[in-house]
């Protein structure tokens, strides 16, 4: 049986300031590295070991990953980095103030955009601020310029697919660091949530969720390491 660790990154400057953050690289506050170091220690305490470590390129999971596994004691493991594990692109939202844009747009339309599976928001201009595209760590591959979260779980899929599960499959234990969305769509995957169901997921930041996994890699069981911060998880089969 093999492990899996999901591990969301900790507190955000732009969380802080209630903005939309998606490729934007923005570093943890001094309460989000709090809460990287204390998902490393309820690892350490539950006495899980990693063979292998992943994260988006984005510092805020790169920081929550790296102080993590410090704090459990493994922090020599290398951690493999990519840009699939990325956030959700926001679009021409990224940059904007959650409760600005929601009165500008009303809070239904900007419901739609943040809550449905398949709706993105309008997409990112070329050449302005947030353009990645000269980014160095995206190697000059296509991005996109705006996300839903399906599109997001089609971004993500392939890298799981061909990196990740042939890991997981071999027995090893995981860590990923990553993001709300690049995580729910792996938790979709896993528990083959709805398309409807998978949007009113939550994952809490900084709180290791534990997946035991078969052969076949479906969910044996799952947990929070913090109980007290836990959030519900669709039910194992």
């Amino acid at each position: 049986m093999s492990k899996l660790v999901l591990l969301r990154h900790g507190q955000s400057q732009w969380n802080l300031e209630n903005r939309f953050t998606g490729w934007v690289d923005v570093d943890l506050t001094a309460e989000g590295e709090a809460q990287a170091n204390r998902g490393g220690e309820l690892i350490r305490q539950a006495g899980i070991r990693f063979d292998r470590a992943y994260a988006s390129v984005l510092t805020r999971a790169v920081r929550t990953g790296s102080i993590a596994l410090k704090a459990a004691g493994q922090g020599d493991l290398p951690m493999t980095r990519d840009w699939r594990l990325n956030e959700r692109h926001y679009g021409a939202l990224t940059g904007l103030n959650k409760a600005e844009t929601a009165e500008k747009h009303g809070e239904d339309q900007v419901r739609i955009w943040r809550r449905s599976y398949d709706i993105p928001p309008p997409p990112l201009a070329p050449g302005g601020e947030y353009d990645f595209s000269a980014d160095p760590r995206y190697g000059g591959a296509a991005l996109p310029d705006t996300e839903s979260l399906k599109t997001t779980l089609d971004r993500v899929l392939p890298y799981w697919t061909a990196e990740i599960a042939p890991k997981l499959k071999a027995g090893e234990t995981v860590l990923v660091a990553a993001h709300g969305n690049s995580l729910r769509a792996i938790v979709k995957l896993l528990f083959n949530v709805p398309n409807d169901d998978i949007v009113g997921i939550e994952i809490p930041t900084g709180n290791p969720l534990l997946i035991e996994l078969d052969a076949s890699l479906r969910p044996v069981s799952a947990r929070y390491l913090d109980a007290t911060r836990a959030q519900p998880l669709p039910p194992v089969a």
